[in-house]
C-alpha cells in the first residue's frame, strides 16, 4: 500500500496521512498547536452572513432546564 503524503497547513511541508500520525493533517505537534493558537486568537474567522434584522428569532425550547 502507498503511503499517501499530503501538505502541512500550516507550513506546507510533507505529512504522512495514516493513523501513526498523530498530527494529522499537520507535520508535527509544532504546527498543530500553531494552528490552534491561530484559531483561540481569532487570527482565523468563519464567514457568516449579515442579518439585516428581519429574521425572526428561533423559539426558545421548550424542554425545562434541570438547575
Amino acid at each position: 500500500m502507498a503511503v499517501k503524503l499530503v501538505a502541512c497547513p500550516q507550513c506546507g511541508a510533507s505529512a504522512e496521512w495514516n493513523p501513526q500520525n498523530r498530527f494529522r493533517p499537520f507535520c508535527s505537534e509544532r504546527c498543530k498547536l500553531m494552528d490552534l493558537g491561530a484559531w483561540a486568537t481569532e487570527r482565523y474567522r468563519v464567514p457568516v452572513a449579515e442579518s439585516d434584522g428581519s429574521e425572526i428569532p428561533p423559539e426558545e425550547d421548550p424542554a425545562p432546564r434541570p438547575n
